[in-house]
C-alpha cells in the first residue's frame, strides 16, 4: 500500500470510529435513560423497534466498514512495525475491532436478541427489562469507550 492509501484508510477509521463512538455515547447519555423511565412494556417495544430499524444499509456501511478497514490496517501496522504511525494504527484497529465489534457480537447482540422475543405484555416483562437496561448500558459504555480510544488513536496516527 502506499503512504497515501494509509494515510486515506487511517482517515476514514478515525471518521468511521468517531460516528459509531458518538452513536454509543447517545445511547449511554440519554436514549437508554429515556427507554428506561417508561413503563416495561413500552420500553421494550421500543428498543425492539431500535434493533429492527439499526439493522439499515448506512448504519451498517460504517460500523461493519470501520470494522474492515481496521482489519486491514492492523495486516498493514502488523507487517510494518518499523513504521512510527504503526504502533497507533494498531491500537486503534484491536480497539475497534475488540472493543467495539467483538463486544457488539458477544454481548449487545445476544442481550437484543433475547429482548426481540420478548412479550412486552407478559408478567415476566419488567425483571428482564430492568436486567437488560443494566447489562446492555454496561457493555455500551464499554464499546463506546473502545470507538472513541479507536478514533483517537488513528487521529494521533494521521500521518502527515
Amino acid at each position: 500500500m502506499t503512504d497515501r492509501t494509509v494515510n486515506v484508510l487511517i482517515l476514514l477509521s478515525a471518521l468511521g470510529s468517531g460516528l459509531i463512538a458518538g452513536v454509543f455515547f447517545a445511547f449511554s447519555s440519554f436514549v437508554m435513560g429515556a427507554l428506561g423511565r417508561l413503563p416495561a412494556p413500552q420500553g421494550i417495544a421500543s428498543m425492539q423497534s431500535i434493533n429492527i430499524v439499526v439493522i439499515n444499509p448506512v448504519f451498517m456501511t460504517v460500523f461493519l466498514g470501520t470494522a474492515a478497514l481496521c482489519a486491514v490496517l492492523a495486516y498493514w501496522a502488523g507487517t510494518h512495525w518499523g513504521d512510527p504511525h504503526a504502533l497507533w494504527v494498531m491500537i486503534g484497529a484491536v480497539s475497534y475491532l475488540a472493543g467495539s465489534l467483538l463486544v457488539t457480537m458477544a454481548f449487545n447482540v445476544p442481550l437484543n436478541n433475547a429482548l426481540a422475543v420478548a412479550d412486552p405484555a407478559s408478567a415476566q416483562a419488567a425483571s428482564l427489562w430492568a436486567n437488560y437496561l443494566g447489562a446492555w448500558n454496561s457493555w455500551n459504555h464499554l464499546r463506546g469507550l473502545a470507538a472513541f480510544a479507536a478514533s483517537t488513536a488513528f487521529i494521533i496516527a494521521q500521518r502527515s
